[in-house]
């Protein structure tokens, strides 16, 4: 399973009101089902061994923020979002201790993937561009730097129902034109 298919697959029937209620069962489920997939895409970015422990402490952050969690909802954006942030700050604490040239680069799955994603990356640019100031600037905040949506609501000074409005209109937007060629 990609990350991208672990975003769209719907959560366990009671995964989560499992974990919420602290059943230790329900976090080895979450681990066998999406695990796999979170050391691949850790590993994009960190060594193996780096990313067995990057994949530990999304877990654990799973485990302790478990009560927080909202039922009925797929855990997977929130495991892909930690995994991300956890190998951006284990990159940034073993910066002082290694070379930019040793870090390797995102490994692509095959040879046809480094341009496409390349190509996408420039779509993405291209759409995001045609987003109104006001959207753009919350997509960056919460989906590209990884800030909360009330994070971000302080940081621009307006209510967090205003963000997600934002957030969730450009998202929309910007499938549309990704995806369907919208050139609106």
């Amino acid at each position: 399973m990609t990350p991208t298919a672990m975003l769209d697959a719907p959560p366990g029937s009671d995964l989560v009101e499992r974990l919420r209620a602290s059943d230790e069962s329900a976090l080895r489920e979450c681990y066998e089902i999406y695990g796999p997939t979170l050391h691949s895409f850790v590993q994009r970015f960190v060594s193996r061994d780096d990313a067995d422990d990057v994949v530990q402490q999304v877990f654990f952050e799973l485990w302790r923020g478990r009560r927080r969690l909202e039922p009925n909802r797929n855990p997977a954006p929130l495991l892909v979002h930690l995994a991300r942030q956890r190998a951006i700050d284990h990159l940034r604490r073993r910066r002082d201790d290694v070379s930019v040239d040793s870090v390797p680069e995102p490994r692509a799955q095959g040879g046809d993937d480094f341009v496409n994603r390349l190509v996408f990356a420039s779509e993405v640019r291209e759409a995001l561009a045609t987003l109104v100031p006001e959207q753009r600037e919350c997509v960056e905040l919460v989906v590209l730097q990884g800030l909360t949506q009330r994070e971000a609501a302080e940081r621009l000074g307006v209510p967090v129902g205003t963000v997600k409005a934002r957030v969730s209109r450009a998202m929309t937007r910007l499938a549309l034109r990704i995806e369907g060629g919208d050139q609106r």
